[in-house]
Order: structure tokens, then sequence, then C-alpha cells
């Protein structure tokens, strides 16, 4: 299940001179929220999109795993990163299980997203609150050997939109990677 979390306030955007909503915001003409889930949905993966308006990430995560108690993981896919292949995702979601209980991407030596957990991390992950994600879960599971690093040739993994510049250097990615 990809959980895609929608429910931020974009404050580091509008800190850097953004306006309005950074999953609002344009990307090649579409919203930055709208390509996210393009990929979502051509990745043939069941998804979830929360956006309740929860104060943190760990709240927003611990929701969706609530809304989703049957699935048999969770991919979290921060709602601002339109690149994502979704390739990728189904690689990531592919990795899981095994003897690992999460999984990461990779692209060149940066960790991104997104984490993948088992079903096994269930309980964990409903309980978490703050604005922290999933990071003390995934420490966690490294520290235990549980996590799977997924080297990806995707930089969409790296890509997120908090700043109007980031925004720009997304736009021109896209731009370069459809051809236009």
């Amino acid at each position: 299940m990809v959980i895609v979390l929608a429910s931020g306030r974009g404050e580091r955007f509008t800190a850097a001179g953004g306006t309005g909503s950074k999953l609002k915001a344009l990307l090649a003409g579409r919203p930055v929220l709208e390509r996210t889930l393009d990929a979502v949905r051509a990745s043939g993966l069941p998804w979830h999109v929360e956006d309740g308006g929860h104060p943190g990430m760990g709240d927003s995560i611990a929701a969706a795993v609530r809304a989703t108690p049957d699935a048999a993981g969770w991919l979290i896919l921060p709602g601002d990163l339109p690149l994502v292949q979704p390739a990728t995702l189904r690689a990531v979601a592919a990795a899981l299980g095994g003897r690992v209980n999460a999984v990461q991407p990779q692209y060149r030596g940066e960790r991104g997203h997104p984490v993948g957990f088992a079903a096994g991390c269930g309980a964990q992950l409903a309980m978490l609150e703050g604005g922290l994600g999933a990071s003390s879960i995934l420490r966690s599971m490294r520290a235990i050997d549980s996590v799977a690093d997924l080297v990806v040739d995707d930089v969409g993994v790296v890509t997120d939109i908090d700043t109007p510049e980031a925004l720009a250097q997304a736009e021109a990615l896209w731009l370069a990677r459809e051809g236009a």
C-alpha cells in the first residue's frame, strides 16, 4: 500500500518565498501532488492519500496505517516527490519481505523515499506521532540489520519540493526526462 502524505502545511516552502501550498504549486503545468499521484497510479500498487491536516508527519503516517490495517506493507511517500518513478515504487514494494522489515531507496548514495515497511511494522507505525515521521522505527530496524538499502537510478526519490528553487530544479528535471 502506497501511503501518500498530503497533510503537511509546507512551512519551509512559504518561508523560502513560495506562495500557497507546495502540493498545489504547478510542475510542468500540473499540481505537484497530482504529478506524485500520477506515478503512484501508474505503479499499479494500491494507494491511500492521507490529507487529514494532521499536526505532524508521524501523526499522518499513523492515521494512514490505521486506515489501511489489512495492507501487506506500506510505502511511505511524501506528496512532494513528484518525480518518483512508478518502477521505483514497484521495486521498493518487491524488496519487502524475507529478513527485512524495511526498505529505503538510495540514489547516488543519498537515502530517499518511499520507505517501505513490512506488515509486521504496522503496530509501531500506527502509534507514531509528532513531526519526525517514521525515522525512529527505521533507526531501530537498522540497529538489528533489518533494513535493505535499495540502489535505484531514480533522482525522484531525493527530489522533494521544499523551496521555490527546488520546484524550479524539479521542473527542469521533469522537462529533461520528458524530452521537452
